[in-house]
């Protein structure tokens, strides 16, 4: 077996093989697993993995740039232990129909990562980065949960401004202090969520389930776009009857 930047790999276990510092980039990864490994520096950049389990992993400083995951399984098989990234870039890495339950992403660059119909239950997003400067004083955040399960997700302090977490679900999160201004949030279930200090000005939340949403307690809420019929949680959550006569 040849572990080398655009090798293709059919269904092979690689849990006993020593992944750290290696090349790996361009690399095809079919039905493969990665168990109890513990990575360092490896570089998957531009790699492709489908329907892979990458089971109570830790990759650390490893390159994940524009890598393509599909239909991966990420939980051990008592679903209560997840893939940990710590201080690696995953900038423009794509995650479809991925099971990233209890996954920890730590220190890492985010940068245009794109998730789709992923579970990420119980997830932890802590100091993670989705900005990019562009010259000496221009910034620009950039990625998407779409259409994810984030049940029990830990995501304070996280900063995505402008991003796409359309049709997510966020019941039970924690959302202490998130900046999600001007997010496209339409669509997201927030049902006992915890978001005191979430920045949500400018935020499209139009046909999202809102009775975990209290203004007094959001950092700000300015120009924030609800439809009519979601006024009536809203205005419950802060003490006003609403009558309909």
């Amino acid at each position: 077996m040849k572990l080398e930047p655009g090798t293709t790999l059919d269904g092979a276990d690689l849990s006993g093989f020593e992944l750290s510092e290696l090349d790996l980039s361009g690399a095809t990864f079919n039905a493969c697993t990665i168990a109890d490994a513990n990575v360092s520096g490896g570089c998957f950049e531009g790699a492709r993995f489908a329907k892979c389990r990458i089971i109570r992993c830790r990759f650390a400083n490893a390159d994940f740039r524009d890598a393509i995951f599909e239909e991966c399984d990420f939980a051990d098989d008592q679903g209560h232990l997840g893939v940990q990234f710590a201080f690696s870039r995953i900038e423009q890495a794509r995650f479809h129909r991925c099971n990233l339950s209890f996954a920890k992403f730590e220190r890492s660059d985010l940068f245009g990562m794109e998730m789709e119909t992923c579970n990420l239950r119980g997830a932890v997003f802590k100091k993670v980065d989705f900005a990019r400067a562009f010259g000496g004083k221009v910034v620009k955040w950039a990625g998407a949960m779409k259409g994810c399960n984030l049940e029990l997700a830990d995501l304070s302090e996280i900063r995505m401004p402008d991003c796409d977490l359309n049709n997510s679900r966020f019941r039970e999160a924690v959302l202490f202090d998130a900046d999600l201004q001007g997010a496209d949030l339409r669509g997201c279930d927030f049902a006992q969520a915890f978001a005191a200090g979430a920045k949500l000005a400018r935020a499209d939340m139009r046909g999202a389930n809102l009775s975990g949403i209290n203004l007094v307690e959001l950092g700000n809420f300015d120009r924030l776009m609800v439809s009519a019929d979601q006024m009536h949680p809203l205005l419950a959550a802060l003490g006003v009857d609403v009558s309909s006569e």
